[in-house]
């Protein structure tokens, strides 16, 4: 897989009260990837990012929300969501401190 594309694919983590839950308990994140990584890419650039043993990935896509401002009705964008299991042993820290 080309390195440019996998870092690439990963938008950004999905923090929240599930999110943090399901990590404490089961090491799964949770990503916002783009609309077309498959997910071989998303465990390589799950595993190329933050140097971890990737034992399964699941999608879902999530609709867009529909939207309205007035008499403006819109919709926002559908958009792709990953949950990563690491393997044993494995963790991801978001918290870096410099």
């Amino acid at each position: 897989m080309n390195r440019e594309r996998l870092m690439n694919i990963l938008l950004a983590p999905l923090v929240s009260e599930k999110s943090s839950r399901i990590a404490d308990d089961h090491r799964q994140f949770a990503f916002r990837v783009a609309r077309d990584a498959s997910k071989p890419e998303i465990r390589g650039a799950v595993e190329l990012m933050f140097d971890v043993k990737v034992t399964e990935v699941r999608v879902s896509n999530v609709k867009g929300k529909t939207k309205r401002f007035g008499a403006v009705q819109g919709r926002r964008r559908d958009w792709k969501k990953a949950y990563v299991t690491l393997a044993e042993g494995s963790d991801i820290d978001f918290m870096v401190a410099e």
